[in-house]
């Protein structure tokens, strides 16, 4: 199941990359610039389809079903995701719907097929799936706010990059909320050209910050780390439950 769930992962990237032409990769260049874009799409579509063959040599349809569902719903996350890309009005509702489709769907299938590994009607499933989404979307969160809070560099993550790919990430979103039309045209130009060099990615950081973008984003990872730590309560008390509590912690308080 693991292997199966890493697999797909690691599909997801590739994909990911070819969408976003995306320069880096866990610090080293993406897939798509050694290779190409061909090559990157058919090693993921490979991975995929891996993926699925071992669900089925595990013979769960049950976990087949879980992994196959959140697949398409991690493409119809992506979609969206393009559709409101630059789009300066996309709504607080529409940012979380893209988040919840990408990110939080692959947490979630992860934590629900770990709880299906030895017993597909595991009483435990329901309140794992719920802790996997919400750790997602805690993870997602941060991620968005690291983009822009000084962690160029490590593992690849440099500041900037969702402003070069026009993504409408909330920290964004809320600074647009109260921006003044020559900051939002500001924004509005580094989304639309992608060109986005130092002295603009510093200017549009002012902006972020002095309305608030980047607390009220990570105010909002933490009220959804808490809402996972919450979810895990039906379960038995456990070292490995405390472990899966601590992971909330974890995604708002790493560094990278």
């Amino acid at each position: 199941y693991a292997a199966a769930l890493e697999f797909m992962h690691n599909a997801t990237l590739l994909h990911d990359d070819v969408v976003d032409e995306s320069e880096m990769r866990r610090g080293k260049p993406a897939a798509r610039k050694i290779w190409g874009n061909q090559a990157s799409v058919l090693v993921g579509d490979f991975l995929l389809g891996q993926a699925f063959m071992m669900m089925v040599d595990a013979g769960s349809l049950p976990a087949l079903k879980v992994l196959s569902s959140a697949a398409a719903v991690i493409a119809e996350g992506e979609v969206l995701q393009l559709s409101v890309a630059t789009n300066l009005d996309t709504s607080e509702e529409e940012y979380f719907e893209v988040i919840g489709a990408k990110t939080a769907a692959l947490f979630e299938a992860a934590t629900e097929v770990g709880a299906m590994a030895d017993d597909p009607s595991n009483i435990d499933r329901p309140a794992l799936a719920r802790y996997g989404r919400e750790l997602g979307v805690a993870f997602q969160l941060t991620d968005d706010v690291l983009d822009y809070g000084g962690a160029g560099g490590v593992l690849g993550k440099n500041t900037g990059d969702d402003l070069r790919e026009g993504k409408m990430t909330l920290p964004i979103i809320v600074a647009l909320r109260s921006a003044t039309g020559s900051e939002r045209e500001q924004i509005g130009t580094a989304l639309g050209d992608g060109t986005v060099d130092a002295q603009r990615f510093s200017s549009i950081l002012d902006i972020v910050k002095r309305y608030g973008g980047l607390d009220y984003t990570l105010e909002r990872a933490h009220r959804h780390a808490e809402a996972a730590r919450a979810a895990l309560e039906p379960l038995p008390a456990s070292q490995l439950k405390d472990i899966l509590a601590d992971m909330g912690d974890y995604c708002v308080g790493r560094a990278y």
